[in-house]
């Protein structure tokens, strides 16, 4: 008689609860800008120039997800990242450029997938995001010279789709998941305001003889 080898035990894997998680990622982000002056709208700067950025980030967001069969989970997540995406943004008008940063971002949204075996969910998600982007210090593009001109703080909403696979990981016991996922956001447009801020005279930057009022000189479409 041939002895019979046991076969391995595959643990059983529920995708149904809460979950929290956390993780540290990379990302790039691109922006067409064109410049125009704010008074009649007119472009000084009508071809797209393509400004970009990159940098890591650090996330954590919570969920609840649902097996409805073998094959079929879905649910809902939310999450915030922490972020320091640095990029550049310039005004061709009186030759500008300053350094910008996505600081932070949060989304919320419904994510569904497959099981592609009992403990490998492959998913995709989407919907709601908003990023924040910091205050850039105007330089002067030629000599790098700090100028009395900036551009505003502001915040944009958007969407977003993701994909993404996510497996047990049992190094640290039960109840651990490991996690990779993409995900696009896209942000329409947001005009900014290139301004001298708390300037009570017009100020005098660039080549010789170019004055500029202290009231936004520029706008850049971002």
């Amino acid at each position: 008689d041939m002895p019979i080898k046991a076969r391995p035990v595959v643990p059983v894997v529920s995708w149904t609860g809460f979950n929290v998680n956390g993780g540290l990622g990379y990302a790039l982000w691109a922006a067409d800008t064109k410049t125009v002056n704010p008074v009649t709208a007119a472009c000084v700067l009508c071809v797209d120039q393509t400004q970009g950025g990159k940098g890591w980030f650090g996330t954590i967001g919570v969920g609840y997800d649902h097996q409805f069969n073998n094959w079929i989970v879905g649910g809902v997540f939310a999450d915030v990242d922490v972020s320091s995406f640095k990029g550049t943004i310039q005004d061709q008008g009186p030759f500008f450029a300053g350094h910008i940063k996505q600081t932070w971002s949060w989304a919320v949204g419904p994510r569904v997938g497959l099981l592609m075996t009992p403990q490998t969910f492959s998913y995709m998600n989407g919907g709601f995001t908003q990023a924040h982007f910091n205050s850039a210090t105007m330089l002067n593009a030629f000599n790098a010279v700090p100028t009395p001109f900036a551009t505003p703080s502001f915040e944009k909403s958007g969407w977003f789709l993701g994909a993404g696979v996510e497996a047990p990981f049992s190094l640290f016991g039960g109840g651990w998941f490991w996690r990779s996922e993409y995900r696009y956001a896209y942000y329409g447009t947001k005009t900014v305001a290139d301004f001298a801020p708390g300037a009570g005279s017009p100020v005098f930057v660039g080549f010789p003889g170019a004055g500029f009022a202290a009231n936004p000189q520029n706008s850049i479409t971002f």
